[in-house]
């Protein structure tokens, strides 16, 4: 009747209801029979919530300071992930005067002109990062809060961490291709692969990366297009902005012009340009006349190379196209005209082709048609 507790075991007692079963008239009908009956049901009750009332009351506050703890710590850890996501987002020296700098300042963090994509890209990159942290967070906060519920609760959680093994095995094949685009995506923004504003090469399509999340990522192409790709679908990534870039530029002229005025000419015109506004920011080193790297009998090709600021090689190499025509024009060097690849000629149509070859059978006293001539059945006489 009474609980009886050994060690840390609670064991129950039975209800009242199985201590003192009511009797059955001769009639049938179930009910007490006596006033003594009804008083000793209600004395084993009050006894059995007597007895475990202090068990009842100790799980619930157990529960309770649980709960308590959980929620409080998941909102402290939460909110101190978000804060210092923010004091990370707010300069670029704050992010690496922290622990974390290292991890969330992107590998080239600065704009010459205002910074703005790299701003975007390192506040997009962070958000990311703490979105993930948070979520660790209260997963494993609040699952360790479950599991010892349970455990107050004295639920044996074999059974249910079996079960839930089964079933995570179970959804990771059905949503396998999802948590391998999570997981590349989230190794992309820690190790800093690209970025908002990057130019990159993913292999399926080329833009620029205006959005990079946990699954796809969103490319701006050349002809305006949004590309969106999955990040479990990257195999390759060549980042056409990370570091330095190179403008490359081929001069033809004609092989009768002298070079040394050539070389002389373009390279005022790359001082020329390396000293204008803005390309004195966006080119890193001089113009280099690299020499000649291609010789026919009619041309010869000068290349013109510079080192310039992560994806401005476009523009560099279409300005210093301009300024070479313009320097080799002023010194009266002839530029000579790109060689246009000749066409094979098609051979004219044989009219013989279409006729066809004479045959002996179509002449009819030939041998041939005679020998395929059918042979007259024999004529037989009466």
């Amino acid at each position: 009747m009474l609980s009886l507790t050994e060690g840390s075991a609670v064991y129950w007692s039975a209800p009242p209801a199985a201590v003192a079963p009511l009797r059955t008239a001769a009639s049938g009908s179930t009910g007490p029979t006596s006033l003594d009956e009804a008083t000793q049901k209600a004395t084993n009750a009050a006894g059995w919530i007597q007895a475990n009332w202090g068990t009842w009351l100790t799980s619930a506050l157990q529960i309770i300071l649980i709960l308590v703890i959980a929620v409080v710590l998941r909102h402290v850890i939460r909110r101190t992930i978000t804060r210092l996501i923010e004091r990370m987002n707010r300069t670029a020296a704050a992010a690496q005067g922290t622990a974390l700098g290292g991890l969330l300042s992107p590998t080239l963090d600065f704009a010459p002109e205002g910074g703005a994509p790299f701003a975007e890209r390192r506040r997009q990159r962070s958000e990311a990062i703490g979105s993930v942290l948070r979520s660790v967070a209260s997963f494993v906060i609040m699952g360790t809060a479950a599991l010892t519920v349970l455990s107050v609760l004295q639920i044996n959680l074999a059974p249910l961490l079996a079960s839930a093994g089964v079933a995570g095995v179970a959804i990771g094949f059905g949503a396998r291709n999802l948590v391998t685009d999570f997981l590349s995506g989230v190794f992309m923004i820690l190790e800093d692969q690209y970025g908002v504003g990057d130019e990159i090469d993913a292999g399926v399509a080329t833009g620029t990366v205006i959005e990079v999340g946990l699954r796809v990522t969103k490319l701006r192409g050349a002809n305006g297009a949004i590309w969106y790709i999955r990040n479990g679908e990257v195999k390759r990534i060549g980042n056409l902005s990370q570091g330095w870039s190179t403008a490359s530029v081929d001069v033809l002229i004609a092989a009768d012009q002298d070079l040394e005025r050539a070389r002389a000419a373009i390279t005022d015109a790359g001082e020329a340009m390396s000293k204008a506004e803005p390309w004195n920011e966006q080119l890193w080193e001089p113009v280099e006349v690299l020499g000649l790297s291609e010789v026919s009998l009619d041309t010869v090709t000068l290349g013109v190379s510079a080192k310039t600021m992560p994806g401005k090689a476009g523009g560099i190499e279409r300005e210093l196209r301009w300024r070479i025509k313009q320097a080799l024009d002023a010194a009266g060097i002839h530029l000579a005209p790109r060689p246009v690849p000749e066409e094979e000629e098609e051979a004219p149509a044989d009219p013989s082709a279409v006729v066809a070859a004479p045959s002996a059978l179509n002449n009819p006293s030939s041998p041939q048609s005679q020998a395929t001539t059918p042979i007259a059945p024999p004529q037989l006489g009466k």
